[in-house]
């Protein structure tokens, strides 16, 4: 019996596979962060992880994603998708939930290394994860949140079927900044979804560390 229910778990669209963080894949994600995520002088995230010193990164990252390993339960948990390109990984789809037995509903944040922004990856790997979800895990809906002045990662939420469901003011590098949060559902999603086929894998051994 697989002691990592997740380890079989694997994604298939046209171009990518996502798997969820293992060791090795990590330590590849960590180099692609070091080569750059974003420009200095902007910051997309509301956790600023990259602005952790280069000697820093390392250690940190690697932290944060074995502790969401060791919290993974029924009722609370954050899959992080390493997603790979021709066996290379270039970025992270993360997913997660919270009580989703009586919710259905499951969250979405991602990134991409900056030498493979712009073609169209960010799209793929983010129907991927919902197409998952809304065929696979029985959510009835997703959701999503980017600053306002984030016009990719809005632009990626739209062409998948979101809609605007309000904002969320908070603090961004000590300054206030404002974020919109958006919402989709799964019947909006059929209709935007992409048109190539998603192939999942090792479904069933994940469902019970997903599913109460």
């Amino acid at each position: 019996m697989e002691p990592w229910p997740l380890r079989n778990l694997v994604l298939r669209t046209q171009r990518l596979e996502l798997r969820p963080d293992d060791d090795y894949g990590l330590y590849q994600l960590i180099e692609v962060a070091r080569a750059g995520v974003h420009p200095p002088e902007y910051m997309p995230f509301s956790v600023p992880w990259t602005d952790v010193p280069d000697s820093e990164l390392g250690i940190s990252n690697l932290r944060y994603y074995w502790s969401e390993r060791v919290k993974t339960r029924p009722d609370n948990w954050h899959l992080h998708f390493l997603v790979r390109l021709d066996g290379k990984v270039i970025g992270e789809q993360g997913m997660s939930a919270q009580n989703f037995a009586v919710t259905r509903e499951v969250s979405t944040g991602s990134w991409l290394g900056r030498d493979f922004q712009g073609h169209g990856y960010g799209t793929e790997m983010r129907a991927a994860v919902l197409g998952f979800a809304f065929d696979h895990l029985g959510a009835v809906q997703a959701r999503t949140s980017a600053y306002v002045d984030n016009e990719p990662s809005l632009r990626v939420s739209r062409s998948l079927g979101y809609i605007d469901d309000g904002t969320l003011r908070d603090s961004r590098r000590g300054q206030p900044a404002v974020q919109l949060r958006m919402l989709v559902t799964a019947d909006r999603f059929a209709t935007f979804r992409p048109h190539w086929k998603l192939t999942v894998e090792g479904v069933d051994e994940a469902l019970p560390l997903l599913l109460s």
